[in-house]
């Protein structure tokens, strides 16, 4: 329910509301304008809003200017016209400003399930890393020297064949059994070591 309800006006009372030229002087003036329009008003504003209270909030607000700004207040169009107007403004306001929280929402939410997602795969990556690192150490050292300089310093089978002083065959057989230790030894990380490292493969 509305806080007030129409009064029973008479044809000329509503008629003077309803054109051009009804002026807001006195207390009589103003109690006349809210109680014709208030709860038409609230009908309106509800019907944008889909809330009893916000929506006369909004008819609160407008009916507080006018009665505030009644001595400067120049109204060209009709009253109701004005009314109506300063309404459905009012309206969509807030319902721009809830359409901001709600992206504003949505886009925090985004952003926390992403922290989270990063957070769960740092984890994931150190870990990883300290497992590879521990597999590793566990190749002979001539191995691990040709595992190390193929898939973290970057060298070509050939540059490690002469830096090493060993065939470039070697070098191919040493990697071969390398990698299939490190399968072996981390085959439960195995689908995301081929994603992220691109390591594991020949």
């Amino acid at each position: 329910m509305y806080l007030c309800e129409i009064q029973n006006l008479s044809p000329l009372e509503t008629a003077s509301l309803e054109h051009t030229g009804f002026e807001i002087r006195t207390k009589a003036d103003f109690e006349l304008l809210f109680n014709t329009w208030y709860s038409r008003l609230c009908s309106y504003a509800n019907g944008f809003l889909k809330d009893i209270d916000a929506s006369e909030e909004v008819v609160q607000e407008v009916m507080l200017r006018i009665w505030i700004n009644r001595e400067e207040l120049e109204i060209r169009s009709s009253m109701q016209s004005y009314l109506f107007r300063s309404v459905r403004n009012g309206c969509l306001n807030i319902l721009k400003h809830i359409n901001i929280k709600e992206e504003y929402k949505s886009f925090r939410e985004r952003e926390d399930s992403a922290l989270q997602r990063s957070h769960e795969e740092e984890m994931m990556v150190t870990e990883l890393e300290i497992k590879i690192r521990e597999a590793i150490d566990k190749l002979p050292l001539e191995r691990r020297k040709v595992f190390v300089m193929s898939r973290y310093d970057g060298m070509t089978y050939k540059e490690i064949a002469d830096k090493l002083g060993i065939s470039v065959k070697t070098v191919e057989n040493q990697m071969g059994k390398s990698l299939k230790f490190l399968r072996e030894e981390l085959a439960d990380y195995l689908p995301f070591l081929l994603l992220v490292f691109n390591f594991m493969e020949n």
